[in-house]
């Protein structure tokens, strides 16, 4: 029979107990006499009184009150097991008598309903310990990163779906998911919020079950299966994770026992800008089941990696600076972050985080949060802001591309163009581009290939890699139609390229965090709006020359310098016919010639496309000798 010991108690209050999905919620278990039943347990301190109230006892909790320990409810009832429905009906110290749900459950009811099941979380039999082993031995900060982020109730969802406000499973979207990933040369998924939540609409980040996979898409053998599945594959799953704030539905964990166990105590914090209920992270005991439920989803469903959504509004009181820095948060992140590396010290753990709070992934031991990666938001809006602009606006603005260099290094980046882009007005990613309809899709290839190619791992909303125009519609699939018009299947085609050249090209990913890897060509082309830069891996006869052109005009002999002698081989060019562009590219290898040219001893005479990006590979060459000297210029 399952216990709640002393040392359990102390490890639960002090905030370290990092197994609590072991001693809270439903198991099958058998009794010292060996009558196979159910147990549970629950912590509802400020209760008088709780109840088991079900399907097997028509919802009456008279016959099975639940023994009080401390604040900690526990009950075995012999007879019922797996499948049963089951709330837990609490008596408030005011007399008040609420019904909530596990906050332990495995499983729960599909929405509308809100009930909780007992489920056998044990069993399923994974198949990726080739996997495992690979990551065992990776290091993802000189591995490539590339994320495609989804809302699996809308990924694919057909009409008739829609209509019956169903989705479908987990397992039926498997195979074609796993498919469509690797055809894109994506490393890892970042599913959203994968837990029970009770409102479609809120995509999962308002949640009332932190340990129940969502049951709109099935059952939690299903999830695990889908992961399995992807890691037999080779791809990552990451978890979006919200161990900030959570939904003020009625059965779930705000007031649990008619006062505050999850949440803040004060009325000025206890509640977010968004209506939901702020996790007190302070406390020992929310610290426990916060920081049990990240390594319950590691150990239970193998999952890679976390996004923790809305970090600001944990490190300031309700994301406030005004108000200060919420130090019990703090403490609380850099905990979480000790745990989960002393379970699995090559779990991925990537803040949302839109503050300039330092040391975000700095080891905790010096001072950090202890994060592997941060969202780079800085990035991501003064990029977009840039895209936004008129083309004739844009030397005057020449800054908003520069200065992200100016503290690439700060953080481990991961830089995004998620969900949060593409919604409320925002627009999708290829319309806030201006123009007409080429000169978008023109901007959108060269505003991904500015993101593929600069320093930091990367990360994409679906529909982003189709050019979709509508935004994101939480409610229904991705435009895919798009892909029978030949612009936007030609689109795509760019991005499984551009994918791929990055999956394959060290020089793309290898030193993302050393200063090493990245120089400026040309950063002072305002008046051109070109940007040019090399990127550098550890293997210094390898490397790429990176050239963007922000402007609608081509231009043709133009001197880049180079600093080797050698050939430079066009490796993707966004301005090809096959990627709908006007075709203005460089066919045969460039020779480098002598020439002082931006600072660098070499030159070479390029192609620009219009609104277009170009990527070239530089090959050595042993006999100089054999080019004509240019001229040395000095070109702005």
């Amino acid at each position: 029979m399952i216990e709640f010991t002393s040392g359990d108690r102390y490890l639960f209050n002090e905030g370290t107990h990092k197994q609590l999905y072991k001693k809270f919620g439903s198991f099958v278990v058998r009794d010292n006499e060996e009558v196979l039943g159910t147990y549970f347990c629950v912590y509802a301190p400020h209760a008088s009184k709780v109840c088991v109230v079900g399907d097997f006892n028509h919802w009456n909790g008279t016959h099975h009150e639940m023994r009080r320990d401390d604040g900690i409810w526990s009950l075995f009832i012999p007879g019922i097991g797996e499948g049963s429905i089951y709330k837990y009906e609490i008596v408030t110290a005011f007399g008040q008598t609420i019904l909530k749900a596990d906050p332990y459950a495995f499983y729960a009811e599909q929405r509308p309903n809100t009930a909780s099941i007992v489920y056998d979380i044990e069993g399923f039999e994974w198949t990726d310990a080739e996997w495992a082993k690979k990551r065992q031995f990776s290091n993802i900060f000189e591995e490539p990163l590339n994320i495609y982020e989804l809302h699996l109730g809308s990924w694919r969802r057909n009409k008739e779906l829609v209509e019956s406000e169903t989705f479908h499973s987990y397992t039926e979207i498997m195979d074609e998911l796993i498919e469509y990933v690797l055809e894109h040369s994506y490393t890892h998924i970042e599913l959203m919020p994968l837990y029970e939540h009770p409102f479609d609409g809120s995509w999962g980040y308002q949640a009332t079950g932190y340990y129940a996979a969502s049951s709109r898409y099935g059952e939690p053998k299903d999830l695990m299966m889908l992961i399995n599945r992807c890691h037999e594959a080779g791809i990552g799953v990451i978890m979006d994770w919200v161990p900030g704030h959570f939904c003020r539905d009625a059965h779930g964990l705000f007031k649990f026992d008619g006062e505050a166990v999850y949440e803040y105590p004060y009325e000025d914090v206890a509640v977010s800008e968004w209506g939901t209920g702020n996790f007190d992270l302070g406390k020992g005991t929310v610290r426990s089941f916060l920081i049990s439920n990240a390594l319950f989803w590691m150990k239970y469903y193998h999952v890679d990696g976390f996004r923790v959504d809305a970090v600001a509004n944990m490190i300031y009181w309700d994301g406030n600076k005004s108000r200060g820095v919420n130090h019990g948060a703090v403490e609380f992140i850099q905990k979480l972050n000790e745990a989960v590396f002393l379970e699995d010290d090559k779990i991925l753990m990537i803040a949302e985080d839109s503050t300039s709070y330092p040391l975000v992934t700095a080891p905790v031991s010096v001072g950090g949060l202890g994060f592997s990666y941060k969202w780079n938001m800085g990035w991501m809006n003064d990029t977009l802001d840039y895209i936004e602009l008129d083309n004739i606006y844009r030397p005057y603005h020449h800054n908003y591309i520069t200065f992200a260099m100016a503290y690439a290094y700060s953080e481990n980046f991961v830089l995004p163009f998620s969900h949060d882009e593409v919604v409320h007005g925002k627009k999708s990613l290829v319309d806030k581009a201006p123009g007409d309809y080429w000169q978008k899709l023109a901007q959108f290839r060269l505003l991904c290939t500015y993101q593929m190619t600069l320093p930091g791992k990367k990360l994409n909303f679906m529909a982003n890699e189709i050019a979709q125009f509508h935004e994101w519609k939480d409610k229904e699939q991705v435009d895919w139609h798009l892909l029978k018009y030949p612009a936007h299947d030609a689109s795509n085609r760019y991005i499984k390229d551009l994918n791929k050249l990055y999956l394959n090209e060290p020089a793309l990913w290898e030193l993302d965090h050393s200063f090493e890897g990245f120089e400026w060509i040309d950063v002072n082309n305002n008046e051109q709006s070109i940007f040019s830069y090399i990127r550098k891996c550890k293997n210094a006869d390898e490397f790429v020359v990176v050239v963007l052109n922000f402007k609608p005009v081509p231009y043709h002999q133009y001197r880049v310098g180079v600093p080797c002698f050698g050939e430079y081989t066009e490796a993707l060019n966004s301005d090809r016919d096959y990627y709908h562009g006007s075709n203005q590219y460089n066919g045969l290898p460039l020779v480098a010639k002598k020439g002082m040219t931006h600072g660098k001893p070499y030159y070479i005479e390029v192609t620009i496309p219009p609104y277009g990006a170009t990527i070239f590979k530089y090959r050595p060459l042993e006999e100089e000798t054999e080019v004509e000297e240019g001229l040395e210029v000095e070109l702005a």
